[in-house]
C-alpha cells in the first residue's frame, strides 16, 4: 500500500466528507491489540468503530505501546501483580513512514504502523513508535509503557502523540481540515501547526479539543520549562508561548492551553459541559465548552441474540440466553479464582479501572451490611470485582488487594485480574446488576454501564456522568436520589451514598428480582432499548461532525 498520498480505503459518505485527524493516547480497538487503559481507550475504540460503520473521512493517531498498559497478574496470596511483558502483532502493517522529531534537543526517530479498517472494523488508525535500533535506548523506552511514571517519559510521550502526529499526517499528505484532541495528551500538536502556519488563528480555525476531567486539580500540568527543555513547543520562544496560552506561572496545564487554542471544546456528558463550564469559565480566553455525551459501539458490544429475542418478545428465549451468557462468564471466574457461582442468582458486578473517587469497596464499609448482604438466605446474592489500578497508584491497589482479601471470607464473592475487553464483556453479560458509584461529580461520563445495558444488566448507579441522561428510576434502572452534594463533605456524601445504595438494594431490588421477575425483566428490556439508540456511539460519532467539526 502506498502511503505518501493517504486517502481512507473506503467509500465516504458525502455527509462526512470533511477529513478528521483524530488523536488518542490509546485505542481500544479489539482484545488483541492491547494499546488501552480504560474508559478513555474504550471510548476513542468506539468511535473508530463508528467511523467505519458510518463511512467517515477520518483517521485515528496514537502510540503504538510496547508492553501495553501492564499485564494484571497474581502474587502467590492472590494480591495484584503488575507485569511489562513485550507485545508482538502480527496484524500491524509497516507503512515504511519513517522521520525525526526533536525531543530534548536530540534527534529521536519515529516510525509509523497501520491497523487496516478490515482487520477489526474500524476506522483507519496509525501507531507511532520510537522502539527502533536507530534511536538511544532513553528515545526508544518513550513508547514502551502507556502513562510512564516518569515525568520527562511522560512530557516525551505529549511531544510524540502531538509533534509526531502532526508530522506524521504531513508525511501522509492526508490535510486535515481538523484536528481533534481527544484529551489534552497531543497538545503539543498545536505548536507543530503554529509552527507550520505562523498564525494562531490558522490552529485555531483547524483545532477542536474533547475535555474527559471534571476537576481542575486533574488535568495534567508540567514545569513549562521542562516542557520547553524537551521540545514541546517546537522552538516557539517562551514569551511567545505565554502569549498564545496566556499563561503566567511556572506549571503548563495542557487543558487550558488547549481550550485556548482550540475553535471548540466540549465536556462528554451533559452534565460535564456544565461542570466544565463552570470550571474553566474563570480563566479567560477560552473556547466554548458545547457538550457531547459519550456512548459506546452496539455492533461490537451488544448480544445480538438477547435483542433478537426482546424484538420478537419471546420471553422464554430471552431468559435462556440470559441464563446462558451468566454461565459462560462464571465458568471463566471459576476459572480465574476458583468461585463457581450459580446462573439463577442475583449477581452484582463492579468492573472498571479502579481510583478513588469510583469507590470500588464502598459496599464493603459498612461491616454489618455487607455481612448481612452476603450471608442472605431468602435473597441470595454474587458480587464480582475487577478493573485495572494505575500501576503506581498505590491507595488503589490497596482497595484491589483488600477486596481479595474479604473475597477469601465469602464463597459468593469473586475479584478477577486482566480487565480488558473481552473480560469486560463477558463480566457485562454475567451481571444481573451493573454497580457504579461514583462520587458525584467526578465521572465526566463512565460509559461501562451503557455496555452492560446492552448485555441485559440492569444498572444500579449514583447520578454522575451519562446516568443522568439515562436513569428513569424503577423503569429502566436505578439511581441514588439526588441531594446538594456541594454542601457535604467527602465523608458526609459517602456515609449518604452508602445508606441509599443499600436501602434501594434492601428494598427495591432483591425483593423485585426474586418475587416479580416479570416487572425485573421489563426493566433490563426498558434499559436494553433506551441504551440502543440514544448511547450508541454511531449517534456520537455523527454529534462530533454535526456539532464540533463544522
Amino acid at each position: 500500500m502506498n502511503f505518501s498520498k493517504f486517502e481512507v480505503p473506503y467509500h465516504i459518505d458525502p455527509e462526512y466528507q470533511k477529513r478528521v485527524a483524530y488523536f488518542s493516547m490509546e485505542f481500544a480497538i479489539h482484545q488483541p491489540l492491547k494499546i488501552y487503559s480504560g474508559g478513555l481507550g474504550f471510548l476513542s475504540g468506539s468511535h473508530l468503530r463508528s467511523a467505519y460503520e458510518l463511512r467517515q473521512n477520518l483517521i485515528g493517531i496514537g502510540i503504538l505501546w510496547k508492553y501495553g498498559y501492564y499485564d494484571q497478574a497474581r502474587n502467590q496470596d492472590q494480591t495484584l501483580m503488575v507485569q511489562w511483558n513485550e507485545k508482538v502483532y502480527n496484524f500491524l502493517e509497516d507503512t515504511g513512514v519513517k522521520f525525526k522529531i526533536d525531543i530534548h534537543d536530540h534527534p529521536v526517530w519515529v516510525k509509523a504502523y497501520y491497523l487496516n479498517p478490515e482487520t477489526f472494523k474500524s476506522a483507519p488508525l496509525f501507531l507511532l513508535s520510537t522502539d527502533l535500533p536507530e534511536n538511544d535506548y532513553v528515545s526508544q523506552t518513550i513508547c514502551h509503557r502507556l502513562y510512564d511514571a516518569n515525568v520527562a517519559t511522560k512530557v516525551a510521550q505529549f511531544i510524540l502523540l502531538g509533534v509526531g502526529g502532526a508530522k506524521l499526517i504531513d508525511e501522509l499528505n492526508f490535510h486535515p481540515d481538523v484536528y481533534h484532541l481527544n484529551e489534552a495528551h497531543g497538545f503539543s500538536s498545536a505548536f507543530y501547526l503554529y509552527r507550520k502556519f505562523g498564525d494562531v488563528e490558522d490552529v485555531r480555525k483547524r483545532l477542536v479539543f474533547t475535555t474527559h476531567t471534571p476537576e481542575e486539580a486533574g488535568n495534567e500540568k508540567h514545569d513549562i520549562y521542562l516542557c520547553e527543555k524537551m521540545g514541546y513547543f517546537c522552538g516557539t520562544p517562551l514569551d511567545e508561548v505565554r502569549k498564545l496560552t496566556r499563561m503566567e506561572d511556572d506549571q503548563f496545564n495542557h487543558s487550558l492551553g488547549a481550550l485556548r487554542m482550540a475553535r471548540l471544546a466540549n465536556g462528554v456528558s451533559q452534565l460535564h459541559g456544565e461542570v466544565s463550564r463552570r470550571m474553566w469559565n474563570k480563566f479567560d480566553g477560552i473556547s466554548e465548552i458545547k457538550a457531547i455525551t459519550n456512548a459506546q459501539n452496539w455492533h461490537y458490544w451488544a448480544d445480538k441474540q438477547l435483542y433478537r429475542f426482546l424484538e420478537s418478545h419471546d420471553d422464554d428465549g430471552f431468559a435462556d440466553r440470559k441464563w446462558y451468557l451468566k454461565k459462560r462468564a462464571m465458568d471463566l471466574v471459576a476459572d480465574q479464582t476458583g468461585k463457581l457461582f450459580k446462573p439463577e442468582i442475583l449477581t452484582i458486578v463492579w468492573a472498571r479501572r479502579f481510583a478513588s473517587y469510583k469507590r470500588a469497596e464502598l459496599l464493603t464499609r459498612d461491616e454489618q451490611r455487607f455481612e448481612k448482604l452476603m450471608t442472605n438466605k431468602r435473597y441470595p446474592v454474587q458480587m464480582i470485582w475487577a478493573g485495572k489500578p494505575y500501576p503506581v497508584d498505590y491507595p488503589a491497589i490497596s482497595d484491589f488487594n483488600n477486596l481479595i482479601n474479604l473475597s477469601k471470607k465469602y464463597n459468593n464473592m469473586a475479584v478477577c485480574v486482566g480487565y480488558e475487553l473481552a473480560l469486560s464483556k463477558r463480566l457485562k453479560q454475567a451481571a444481573d446488576v451493573w454497580l457504579n458509584n461514583p462520587r458525584v461529580p467526578r465521572e465526566a461520563s463512565g460509559t461501562s454501564g451503557m455496555t452492560a445495558a446492552m448485555n441485559g444488566a440492569v444498572n444500579f448507579s449514583t447520578n454522575d456522568g451519562w446516568i443522568c441522561e439515562f436513569i428513569n428510576h424503577g423503569n429502566n434502572g436505578f439511581v441514588v436520589p439526588m441531594v446538594d452534594y456541594d454542601k457535604m463533605t467527602v465523608h458526609e456524601q459517602d456515609e449518604y451514598d452508602l445508606e441509599k445504595l443499600y436501602e434501594i438494594l434492601e428494598n427495591q431490588i432483591l425483593p423485585m428480582y426474586y418475587e416479580n421477575q416479570q416487572v425485573w425483566r421489563q426493566i433490563v428490556k426498558n434499559g436494553m432499548r433506551d441504551v440502543r439508540w440514544q448511547f450508541d456511539s454511531n449517534r456520537m460519532a455523527k454529534e462530533y461532525y454535526d456539532i464540533m467539526y463544522k
